[in-house]
């Protein structure tokens, strides 16, 4: 036999994965990833900007596609052998691995941010969805590749990617329909991955154990069943799920960089056209998280702004989150629609003066605040099915009636079950730190003038609610809270049922409609760090500020830093109008960074912050040039140094 022909015959690729060990790729499947319609998926981050967070969490789609193919080859695999009289073939398994490796194909850069985000107001009013990317992605891999696929074929491997049974022929086994985007429950190879996945990379190793959950999988009246004794193993899936959201993948650091990111995608998209890419086969296989490099590289002024915003992205100048919330998840559209940008602005500009302590910066800040200066984030979180305990629709069987299925009852698997299983997570970030505060007072003016059930004659009582959570505790609370998981602040009938609802479980009143207490900071308060360098002011980070004209300003400014005085602003940066934007000129965009040091306080930094009118005196004030002046600063440094410190986060 010649060699070639020997070769010939080694149909298989084997790699090591981190989570699924070796897997085997067949000849078949080498088909589709050996494309630049899938390779494009090695430059798009999974965990999108999470991995500004993470450095762990650095995988790509790429090998989730992979993982995921593996899974579902497996899971029908197991179907096919232990239940025979389902009559699954082997075209069935081959197009569920498929189905598995392709699902992710349409995801534009950073993942979820680019469909979710930045293509509705890119291109409002359109529907497009990364399904419907993954579907003319799977089209163009195949043409241009010249793969042979059934045309009857290519619309079963669509329709499991979709899980849609109605996008292919009727005759399809239902079941099937289950693995790749199982939307009875949620429970598919694509969570048992990327839950998997996701927790290994940051550390995380969890205690899910995948082989024994697929091992248990078992098709009953049509739909994929388990054994009752891995409902525990379920119900963690679905708790790891919601973790993963509230610590990772809505990381407020992370969704401030996906801000950011858009920000920067909107400011060059009238001049690249990229989210037009996204209708074009032949150009989003070209579209991956590389697009910030191909924006950053260029030299076109019209992408100036761009560059300035990604550069804050480098140099850690992110926009800062002022204020935080957990709210219910029936609040969720009720707040949408009373807590906006523009309601926080008007609030913020009715606030006394007198509570700037004259402090000229601030002042000329208020003047300058605007909605888009504010950005109010929802971020939902729940266990797979929304609102919805995902148990609920998902059916076990026992080892002595394996061909029955029922629902699994609390007391089944546990008794300890939330009462809820979805909840939103509110933030109000501000796009320059100048104006933190300025955006805290406008939300909790807004707060307290929320009255949900518009009932004047309870306005007092619902300010007990809503102030700062320092209410007295009723002393006949009861030792069991009745159960009243569906209801919501929006949908009572009478604020006193809220009062009496939370305080039956806790000695203070409690509500999604109050601000948190813990975010508080003072008047004028900016979280610009002790060992953080002050704003490069001329290079455009914030468009419209004005440059810091002379040198031995900036010099002056460095000596006081070594002995203790804050960063003194010249007058030129009173007028300031901020904007990120808009576009800056092309000398500032690519002037020289100045090193602007911050005072360094003594010891930790830590204190209490307090408003006081001398607080931010050197802030908006000519630099001194007498010398009796700088020796007052210097003998007077310990105290000054004192207050500084207090006043950083």
């Amino acid at each position: 036999m010649a060699l070639n022909d020997s070769l010939e015959k080694v149909d298989v690729r084997t790699l090591r994965d981190p989570i699924h060990d070796h897997i085997t790729l067949s000849k078949r499947l080498c088909q589709f990833i050996d494309t630049r319609q899938f390779q494009r998926l090695r430059a798009i981050k999974q965990l999108g900007t999470s991995y500004y967070v993470w450095p762990g969490g650095c995988h790509n789609r790429f090998e989730h596609c992979i993982g995921v193919s593996h899974l579902a080859r497996k899971v029908a695999s197991v179907l096919q052998e232990k239940q025979p009289e389902l009559h699954i073939t082997d075209r069935d398994v081959e197009c569920v691995e498929i189905a598995g490796l392709c699902h992710d194909l349409g995801h534009g850069p950073w993942s979820h941010v680019w469909d979710g985000m930045f293509i509705p107001i890119a291109r409002p009013g359109t529907t497009w969805t990364h399904e419907q990317g993954s579907e003319m992605m799977l089209n163009a891999l195949i043409e241009e590749n010249h793969i042979d696929v059934k045309e009857d074929d290519l619309d079963f491997i669509k329709a499991l990617i979709a899980g849609d049974p109605n996008k292919c022929r009727p005759d399809e086994k239902p079941f099937l329909f289950d693995i790749v985007a199982n939307k009875r429950n949620g429970l598919d190879v694509d969570k048992f991955d990327y839950i998997r996945r996701d927790s290994h990379m940051i550390g995380d190793q969890g205690n899910i154990s995948l082989q024994r959950l697929l091992g248990s999988a078992r098709v009953i009246q049509n739909q994929i069943c388990y054994n009752i004794k891995d409902a525990n193993q379920i119900f963690e899936i679905c708790a790891t799920r919601f973790r993963l959201h509230k610590t990772i993948y809505n990381h407020k650091t992370a969704k401030a960089i996906e801000y950011m990111i858009i920000d920067g995608l909107l400011a060059a998209d009238p001049f690249m056209k990229i989210a037009d890419r996204v209708f074009d086969a032949r150009k989003m296989v070209h579209l991956t998280d590389n697009i910030r490099a191909e924006i950053e590289q260029s030299e076109d002024p019209e992408l100036a702004p761009a560059r300035v915003i990604f550069n804050r992205i480098i140099t850690r100048d992110l926009y800062r989150c002022a204020e935080w919330k957990t709210i219910s998840w029936h609040d969720h559209g009720f707040f949408t629609n009373n807590v906006t940008p523009e309601r926080i602005v008007a609030e913020a500009k009715k606030m006394p003066r007198d509570q700037l302590h004259g402090d000229q910066e601030m002042m000329d800040a208020l003047a300058t605040l605007a909605p888009q200066h504010i950005i109010v984030d929802f971020s939902p979180m729940h266990y797979g099915m929304k609102e919805k305990n995902p148990m609920e629709n998902v059916r076990f069987y026992s080892k002595r009636e394996p061909n029955k299925c029922a629902k699994a009852e609390h007391g089944d698997y546990s008794t300890l079950m939330p009462a809820v299983f979805g909840e939103v997570l509110m933030r109000v970030y501000v796009k320059d730190d100048i104006f933190y505060s300025l955006a805290q007072i406008g939300y909790r003016a807004v707060i307290k003038n929320i009255n949900p059930n518009a009932d004047a004659d309870i306005t007092s009582e619902a300010e007990t609610v809503l102030g700062d959570g320092e209410g007295q505790p009723q002393s006949s609370a009861k030792t069991t809270p009745p159960r009243t998981p569906n209801r919501s602040p929006c949908q009572t009938t009478s604020m006193t049922s809220i009062v009496s609802t939370a305080t039956a479980c806790s000695s203070k009143p409690i509500s999604s409609i109050s601000y948190n207490k813990f975010a508080t900071v003072p008047v004028g308060y900016t979280p610009t760090g002790k060992t953080r360098k002050g704003r490069d002011l001329s290079s455009g980070s914030l468009t419209g500020m004005s440059a810091i004209k002379e040198s031995e300003d900036l010099e002056g400014e460095k000596e006081r830093s070594t002995i203790g005085v804050g960063l003194s602003a010249t007058p030129e940066i009173k007028e300031r109008s901020i904007n990120v934007m808009s576009k800056p000129s092309v000398d500032a965009e690519i002037s020289k960074d100045i090193d602007i040091s911050t005072a360094q306080a003594d010891g930790d930094g830590v204190g209490t912050p307090k408003a006081t009118p001398t607080r931010r005196s050197t802030r908006g004030t000519k630099r001194r040039s007498d010398s009796g002046t700088k020796e007052s600063e210097t003998s007077g440094g310990g105290n000054k140094r004192a207050r500084k410190s207090g006043s950083r986060k």
